[in-house]
């Protein structure tokens, strides 16, 4: 496997973190995968490439077919993936795709569609589907499962709920399953400065901090951004009074039992304030999990352990995505076409993601996070709450101009935190502003009436 040799530094640093896809693929995958010619991955540098990299060594290992991998921060992949697939020639064979903004390559019509290139590639039903975004039907521009199949889902990154397990214990205190239970128990353990009850992303970030930690919030308190987003309607409703309910009672939670700069605080303050053992719950994609028992970073090893995000009491939980697809862009010959899918294939395999496990990156196998088995290893704890989470998650757009209203949504969330804005009035903004690009791109659109 050769990885582009400048991305080598960034990541010995530790930088931030064919025909035979229709064949049962069993434990003895890599014999019955064909010979394949080169192709090239580009990928970001997350905390769970690592994984990845020692995954895609398996495969070649096994096949003895070569990859290429073009690794990157998460902007710089992004980039490269818009330059190459507008190219006349691409120089990329598999897209790694964030959930957050892979609906530019769909909208686009810049991915060849998978059957396309294999029309007995099938889905292994175990493969979650996450929200069904690895469909797309062109005609109504939605994720309809009856439309084509455009990707692979590579990881499943999603919130769980991170909280001190030993404090929990010693307090006597039940797994949160509402919002609700989940402040009380963070009032409970809330020991300023030395202990913080719960931290959140308050921060404006890039690409998105609060309004990734809040959606979740927003989804169980039955809030939406638009009213009908699968049907095709985008009339705004992000400042309805269930959205005012879910930001109102997130600043609560940051006022009652939080940190008191919750509007500074991004992933990485979230991440040291768990490690250093100053917080006792926070919501953290699973990549961010390898940290917590790492006893070169962490002094709570062991002392963690995850639960699905909670929901409101009329609401159900709403992991929201930040996952990541495999797409095969249209402008790359048809060979390297072949090849991408034909490790495509390994890849949903048992045994691939029972190996991609084991090197450390969440599975996006439902068998493999369902193996109890796999449950009583200690350092595989967290795996209930990410197979109960399967069943849950939630996008939190399908549109590509996500980018833009995503910068609306930081803006103005950070102010409601920090207290810039009431929780009316910035939401009152989002849904004029995110009405604008709407109604500017030509979809069919409205607004409801103010707060």
């Amino acid at each position: 496997m050769n990885i582009d040799t400048k991305r080598r530094d960034l990541l010995a640093g530790g930088a931030m973190a064919g025909a035979v896809a229709g064949m049962a693929w069993t434990p003895r995958a890599g014999a019955q995968t064909p010979k394949a010619a080169p192709f090239t991955i580009v990928i970001n540098n997350s905390p769970w490439f690592d994984g990845f990299r020692k995954t895609v060594e398996d495969y070649e290992k096994e096949t003895g077919n070569k990859v290429n991998l073009d690794v990157n921060p998460f902007g710089g992949s992004l980039e490269k993936q818009r330059a190459s697939v507008r190219a006349k020639d691409g120089m990329f064979d598999l897209l790694i795709m964030n959930g957050l903004y892979y609906q530019e390559m769909y909208h686009g019509g810049f991915l060849t569609p998978i059957n396309d290139i294999d029309p007995k590639f099938r889905l292994d039903p175990q493969m979650i589907a996450y929200d069904n975004t690895v469909f797309w039907d062109e005609a109504t521009k939605t994720h309809d499962p009856k439309g084509k199949l455009m990707s692979v889902p590579v990881n499943g990154n999603i919130p769980l709920l991170l909280y001190r397990a030993d404090l929990y214990e010693q307090n006597k205190l039940q797994v949160p399953k509402t919002w609700d239970e989940l402040l009380a128990n963070a009032k409970k353990l809330h020991n300023p400065p030395r202990m913080y009850g719960i931290v959140q992303r308050g921060a404006r970030g890039a690409p998105n901090d609060v309004s990734y930690d809040w959606w979740p919030y927003l989804y169980s308190f039955n809030g939406s951004l638009f009213r009908d987003e699968a049907k095709g309607d985008f009339t705004v409703t992000i400042n309805s009074k269930e959205a005012k309910a879910a930001l109102d009672f997130y600043i609560r939670m940051a006022k009652e039992a939080g940190h008191p700069q919750t509007g500074g605080l991004a992933q990485a303050q979230i991440i040291q304030n768990m490690v250093t053992g100053r917080a006792a719950h926070a919501l953290l994609v699973i990549a961010a999990w390898s940290q917590m028992d790492d006893p070169t970073k962490s002094a709570v090893v062991g002392k963690v352990n995850a639960a699905c995000v909670p929901g409101s009491a009329t609401g159900k939980p709403a992991p929201v995505l930040g996952h990541w697809l495999g797409g095969i862009p249209k402008n790359v010959p048809k060979p390297r076409q072949e090849a991408a899918l034909t490790f495509l294939a390994w890849f949903q395999s048992r045994n691939a993601q029972m190996n991609y496990l084991k090197a450390g990156s969440p599975p996006v196998r439902q068998d493999v996070l369902s193996d109890q088995e796999l449950w009583k290893d200690p350092k595989n704890r967290w795996m209930p709450a990410m197979a109960e989470s399967s069943q849950y998650v939630r996008l939190m757009w399908s549109v590509p101009e996500g980018a833009q209203i995503g910068d609306i949504l930081e803006l103005r969330l950070n102010q409601a935190v920090i207290g810039e804005l009431t929780s009316d009035k910035a939401l009152n903004m989002i849904a004029d502003e995110t009405h604008t690009i709407m109604q500017r791109a030509g979809y069919k659109t409205g607004r409801i009436a103010p707060l």
